[in-house]
């Protein structure tokens, strides 16, 4: 391969990969306008992804999985359970501490915005896509799954 190709390939990978970032960022916004959480900033949703995917945790947990001070998150967990989003339990082994696990009415509402998101997806492809240009779609999907789930560099 010449210099010459060699630099073409890469502006191609890097226009690719700016094309790319761009309509991720396009199909983000576009879900999140789908459904939502309601009025929250995005450290209150990231806090409820948390509490979502890993389960219940403390305000100092909190904290340090999004790398801010334990009383900046206290705040924010504060609001999120006077907002009956989230309630607290006393820890088991550490009466000190509190954990917080998400309501019922919040995971009710994280289900009815993801089945939202997932009707728009859903009625989008079926409605701008032909059956061939949906087979297209999945083969996108597995090479989009290689990039993000393959081994780290």
């Amino acid at each position: 391969m010449t210099k010459d190709s060699r630099d073409d390939a890469n502006a191609r990978t890097a226009a690719l990969a700016t094309e790319l970032r761009a309509l991720v960022g396009k199909l983000k916004r576009r879900l999140q306008a789908q459904a939502s959480i309601g009025d929250l900033t995005p450290s209150q949703v990231a806090v409820l992804r948390h509490l979502d995917g890993g389960g219940p945790a403390t305000v100092t947990a909190l904290a340090q999985a999004e790398g801010i001070r334990p009383q900046s998150m206290g705040a924010t967990v504060a609001f999120l359970e006077a907002a009956g989003l989230v309630a607290g339990s006393p820890h088991p082994t550490d009466g000190r501490q509190t954990v917080f696990s998400l309501t019922p009415a919040c995971r009710e509402r994280i289900g009815a915005n993801r089945a939202a998101r997932q009707d728009w997806i859903v009625r989008t492809i079926r409605n701008r896509l032909s059956a061939s240009e949906e087979a297209e779609l999945a083969r996108g999907i597995e090479l989009l799954r290689r990039l993000v789930e393959g081994d780290q560099p």
